[in-house]
């Protein structure tokens, strides 16, 4: 329909009316025209297109609190959905019959001890291994573990370990699907804290662990997830970010029961490394209330930070009642005890940047120290340091601690008297 035509002639039409319109009227007579013209060429307001009522819904509204029926069926459907998507997955038997098939049809020669597998056998394997193994056999993974072989074959135990750690990733995230309430792909720290606390008796190294010391062992768990893994301070970590980081093998780590001192004393979440830094709390709380002081935390690790850097911890972190709690004391420790992290240099530049400017230029660092800092991190900007220069220059740990530690301070300004010092004694080692 010309319908700019059909407006023309309509409007250029006789008036019929008696009285003459005025000139707002004849610009509304037009804009009805054009509404009721403009909706018949476009099919009437309504879309002839069949192609549009097949386009499937995307959004769904979540439930309201008050709509506790609905809430309950999102659960149900989301614990039903799960539950067949671990039947997906791969049990204990059908891994041993993996395994079984592809030692079966692994490809001389061996090189060692490490048995190897060429494609074409590879292809038999996944048709006899069964639907559920049918995407690990796919050309893009064989790529993905071809290396330096002559005779263009994969280990055989690179392909099989790379199925464990796959069926293994799928399985954790099914189980820490199972405590998102929200549905939507993240833990809050209840959740998170609710997933460990059920996860203890799985783990044999924290057998020994008194229950009434469970919740302060969670909470000190959970807070090494959050200090890394929420930035922003959020309160609610991606499911995939957990995956994707080492806290979980971390913490799966203490199912062995085999597991040495050494791993135990450098794993966070073993019960050897949270009684420490539980017990190292109470022994800094000497009026026992529960909370840090001020003064009370300035007797933490060798009693050495400065005044200035303290007075910035309580200006800064959450306080009640300008005293620490242990969920706040743990933030502080995994910032200094993880000097060379990204999320504890972001934590201690927030302390430094005392101007809140999002850098430290000359008055910041004088405040703490003097300007050989600069020459240190060689900054972009020669009048200021950014975080992002602290992390590129490497020497993020060495300066946060000078800049917060006496000892740190005296230990970097008499550097070459150590190391004099360190050689004469060796010297006189092997003399003797």
């Amino acid at each position: 329909m010309d319908w700019k035509g059909v407006l023309r002639r309509r409007l250029a039409s006789p008036n019929t009316g008696n009285k003459k319109k005025n000139e707002q009227e004849l610009k509304d007579e037009e804009m009805d025209l054009f509404t009721k013209y403009y909706s018949e060429w476009k099919g009437g307001g309504k879309n002839s297109n069949e192609f549009y009522k097949t386009i499937p819904r995307f959004y769904y509204r979540l439930p309201a609190e008050d709509e506790v029926l609905l809430q309950k069926l999102r659960e149900e459907s989301r614990a039903v959905f799960l539950q067949r998507k671990s039947r997906e997955l791969l049990d204990n038997e059908e891994l041993q019959n993996l395994w079984f098939l592809l030692d079966k049809h692994q490809t001389p020669p061996m090189i060692g001890e490490e048995a190897m597998i060429n494609y074409e056998n590879f292809l038999k394997v996944g048709e006899k291994a069964g639907p559920k193994c049918k995407q690990f056999f796919t050309a893009k993974v064989f790529a993905k573990l071809l290396h330096t072989d002559s005779y263009g074959r994969i280990s055989i135990m690179q392909f099989f370990n790379y199925v464990m750690r796959k069926v293994w990733l799928h399985q954790t995230r099914i189980g820490l699907s199972l405590y998102d309430v929200a549905g939507q792909g993240y833990l809050r720290e209840s959740d998170l804290e609710n997933y460990i606390l059920e996860l203890i008796p799985t783990l044999p190294q924290l057998d020994g662990l008194e229950k009434s010391f469970y919740s302060f062992y969670v909470c000190t768990a959970v807070r090494k997830f959050f200090f890394f893994l929420d930035p922003l301070r959020t309160g609610k970590i991606k499911i995939q970010d957990i995956l994707a980081c080492s806290f979980l093998d971390d913490l799966l780590e203490l199912r062995d029961e085999e597991l040495s001192k050494e791993s135990q004393e450098t794993n966070w979440f073993s019960a050897p490394s949270a009684l420490r830094v539980y017990g190292q709390y109470l022994n800094l709380d000497k009026d026992h209330n529960g909370m840090l002081s001020k003064e009370e935390l300035s007797r933490y690790g060798t009693a050495t930070m400065t005044n200035v850097f303290l007075d910035r911890v309580f200006q800064e972190c959450l306080t009640y009642d300008g005293e620490m709690d242990y969920k706040t004391y743990l933030d502080f420790v995994l910032a200094l005890e993880n000097r060379k992290e990204p999320a504890a240099l972001q934590y201690i530049f927030k302390l430094l940047d005392i101007e809140n400017k999002g850098y430290l230029n000359v008055f910041s660092l004088n405040y703490f120290f003097r300007d050989e800092i600069f020459d240190m991190v060689k900054p972009k900007d020669p009048l200021k340091i950014s975080l992002q220069d602290l992390i590129n220059s490497n020497q993020g740990d060495t300066v946060t601690t000078i800049l917060i530690d006496l000892n740190g301070f005296w230990t970097y300004e008499n550097r070459e008297a150590l190391v004099a010092n360190d050689s004469e004694n060796s010297a006189d080692l092997d003399d003797t």
